[in-house]
């Protein structure tokens, strides 16, 4: 139940949502001097959230530098689901997160890592026989990755389920800590946060960054969707780090 209301409620944390209720107030509003109040904030609130400047800013204090130290050997890379999606027929493609994916077989295949553990399930609300696992063992298989050094969860809808099953998976194969944590690099502060109270000892692998630092261009300052887009992901990410703190 709780699982099914929080993607509800994502629905109502978004800023274009936000900005939606305040036009719809200031069309129905009769005081001019309330309308005019509500229409500048929800102008201010559409520029903030449309901002490739603002953005990138939130970006370049939230996500997590990338990983220096490939050089030593660990027993497992945790790779975490979210980087694919299920197509009509029930047939798996890789989405825009991708990178999680060739990230983590590259640590495999150089020896960073010894082993591969995923973890992902269908989060859908109401999921069919679909299952990231299943795919990702699909493409694994392609790759010509060996299953003895594949370890798979087909259960986690979300991070803290990832990390509740990869506990159980790495222990039961008697895989000793530290391990790397590959995800997108603006989820890596959340899964963390999870992970470390999970009791997992986990050393952060950052990967398909969605933001650039460049210098600041004059079309950054004009809105488009693409920020806005981007400010949801990380919006939901600093709401979920929240709720961490206190779970």
């Amino acid at each position: 139940m709780v699982y099914i209301l929080s993607k509800v409620l994502y629905v109502f944390i978004l800023p274009l949502t936000w900005v939606f209720c305040l036009l719809l107030y200031a069309v129905f509003a009769k005081n001019r001097g309330r309308k005019r109040k509500v229409l500048i904030f929800a102008i201010v609130m559409f520029w903030f959230f449309g901002s490739r400047f603002t953005v990138n800013l939130m970006a370049s204090i939230w996500d997590i530098e990338p990983n220096q130290a490939s050089a030593q050997q660990y027993s497992a890379a945790i790779l975490l689901g979210g980087f694919v999606s299920e197509g009509k027929n029930s047939e798996g493609h890789f989405n825009a997160a991708a990178d999680r994916y060739s990230t983590a077989v590259k640590l495999l295949e150089q020896g960073t890592a010894k082993h591969l553990l995923f973890s992902g399930g269908n989060a859908d609300i109401n999921p069919d026989g679909f299952t990231e696992a299943g795919f990702v063992a699909q493409q694994l298989k392609k790759t010509g990755i060996a299953d003895s050094l594949v370890l798979l969860d087909s259960k986690a809808r979300n991070t803290m389920e990832n990390a509740a099953f990869s506990k159980k998976l790495l222990q039961k194969a008697g895989l000793k800590p530290p391990y790397l944590l590959v995800t997108s690099a603006y989820h890596l502060r959340r899964a963390m946060l999870i992970y470390k109270k999970a009791g997992l000892l986990v050393v952060p692998y950052p990967c398909d960054y969605i933001t650039g630092y460049d210098a600041i261009m004059p079309t950054d300052l004009v809105p488009n969707t693409d920020a806005i887009g981007k400010w949801n992901t990380y919006i939901k990410e600093m709401l979920g780090y929240i709720v961490a703190l206190f779970y």
